[in-house]
């Protein structure tokens, strides 16, 4: 894959729930990459976590050794600190001590952790599962599509309409905490009752976004699927192995009674791989069985790949407009979930980028930002599912607390504080989620609802009749020229009760004409 000689040197460690796993990588300037070292060490981080809440003091000391190991190794390679990336994912993430983990590890090792949120999580495996899949599994782009990838502490799902983004969760859902929950030997009678009727549950919530019976193309990500592939699959490029449907469950069936001591012996896996391969398998069954798929498509990648990826390609304007589309695909199908007036909330989107376009001087924002600005505005109205006095506030609350593909939880913060405002007061000192945000952030809210308070009210009947020809700023008045001869006092009334937030955040008067 390599073009040129003297390129740059990265390291990845995943400090996941049962290992700490490292790629070593090479990475061209052309945005292509290779793979040059591959280790792993198993840990005990998730069975403390999943237990007691905490990482003990045996588990802290466990994975510093690991780590220290893997650092006089990335030494040989002469790699450069800050392009050493170190992730940790769930176990971490549920650790009610994981700031003193982070600081202990710094302190020993220099090592930075960055511990990954679920949606990010997510967001590193589509790019791994893109690129492995790509150029020879076109369906991955036309069918309705599950990717998932079950870990030691929680299950990673991507659900795809035609190959747009329909919904992205991270799920408390994983192989350590099936053990620990059903209490019993996991391919017991009751612990399989258990996984269906958990199983079962989470597809009654998935469907309220995507109906998991009309999917055809099945993508498992993880380990188990990995080595099961490698068993029973069949090769469909370098990177990714198919097994067909009913290959795979006669195979999880064959194995489900397995001892991890059978596993080793007659798979021939580490014992670190053994310990959580039957209930892995398990569940990807049935999920599995949810589904139409006639094949189990799986990528020989992971989150590491994903974030290697990332660094090779950077700022790539192709990758991040389609991941711009993912996400705003995503933000519309939540607003399907709530029954949304989808025409009223999509013109009021188009109202906003087509402000913002012609605002770029005034405003300064950035295409990640209008790229926000558009979910805040797809959504602003969300919150009438609930109740539509106060809707503003009942919107913020039904998007803090859901998740959108691509989109950090501090953007969420942000979105959410845009529907806030979208009508009734302006931000005050009182508001503890608006003096919550940094400062800057707090700025993206002000240039963000203004605009949007502006859209919505030229669209204050939901009938979507005014079409801005021009936007002009004169003086000190920003002039909405419209198309055609209509009745604008509906839209007149509304800039009167919603203007004002935009002249105190720009300086100027607002005339529609």
């Amino acid at each position: 894959m390599m073009m040129e000689t003297k390129n740059r040197l990265v390291a990845v460690l995943a400090i996941g729930s049962t290992s700490i796993r490292l790629v070593v990588a090479e990475i061209a300037k052309k945005g292509q990459w290779q793979v040059l070292d591959k280790a792993g060490k198993p840990v005990t981080l998730g069975r403390d976590v999943f237990t007691s809440g905490r990482v003990s003091r045996e588990s802290l000391t466990e994975c510093l050794s690991v780590l220290q190991y893997f650092k006089e190794l990335l030494a040989g390679w002469g790699i450069l600190d800050t392009d050493i990336h170190i992730l940790a994912t769930s176990a971490l993430r549920a650790a009610r001590n994981r700031d003193v983990f982070v600081d202990r590890v710094r302190l020993a090792t220099g090592f930075r952790i960055s511990i990954v949120e679920g949606i990010e999580e997510n967001r590193l495996i589509y790019l791994a599962v893109r690129f492995a899949l790509k150029q020879d599994f076109p369906q991955f782009w036309q069918d309705n599509t599950m990717i998932i990838d079950i870990g030691g502490g929680a299950t990673e799902i991507m659900l795809l309409e035609r190959g747009k983004m329909a919904a992205a969760h991270s799920l408390r859902l994983g192989t350590l905490l099936i053990e620990q929950q059903s209490r019993l030997a996991v391919g017991s009678a009751w612990s399989q009752r258990y996984l269906r009727e958990s199983i079962r549950h989470t597809a009654e919530f998935l469907s309220a976004e995507m109906n998991l019976a009309h999917i055809n193309s099945f993508v498992g990500v993880g380990s188990d699927t990995r080595i099961a592939a490698a068993i029973i699959g069949t090769e469909l490029n370098e990177h990714c192995r198919i097994i067909p449907r009913e290959a795979f469950i006669a195979f999880v069936q064959q194995v489900q009674h397995y001892s991890i001591e059978a596993c080793v012996q007659n798979l021939h896996i580490p014992y670190a791989e053994a310990e959580g391969f039957v209930p892995g398998l398990l569940v990807y069954r049935q999920f599995l069985e949810q589904t139409i798929a006639s094949k189990v498509v799986v990528p020989d990648v992971s989150l590491r790949e994903g974030l290697l990826i990332d660094l090779a390609l950077g700022v790539d304007p192709e990758l991040q407009e389609e991941f711009f589309s993912q996400i705003i695909a995503s933000a519309a199908n939540l607003g399907r979930k709530y029954h949304y007036d989808e025409a009223h909330n999509r013109y009021v989107a188009n109202l906003c980028l087509f402000l913002f376009d012609t605002l770029s001087h005034e405003h300064g924002m950035n295409r990640r930002e209008r790229m926000m600005l558009e979910v805040a505005a797809l959504l602003h109205d969300i919150g009438m599912f609930i109740r539509g006095e106060d809707h503003h506030k009942h919107g913020q609350y039904i998007v803090v607390n859901s998740e959108i593909f691509g989109l950090r939880r501090d953007e969420l913060d942000i979105i959410a504080n845009v529907i806030r405002y979208h009508r009734s007061a302006p931000p005050s000192q009182e508001d503890i989620d608006y003096i919550a945000l940094q400062r800057e952030d707090r700025n993206l809210v002000l240039k963000m609802a203004s605009m949007l308070r502006v859209a919505d009210a030229l669209d204050r009947g939901h009938t979507q009749q005014v079409s801005l020809l021009q936007v002009e700023l004169k003086n000190e008045t920003l002039v909405l020229r419209t198309e055609g001869n209509r009745d604008l006092s509906l839209e007149l009334i509304g800039l009167e009760e919603k203007a004002d937030l935009f002249q105190d955040v720009f300086g100027y008067n607002v005339l529609l004409l």
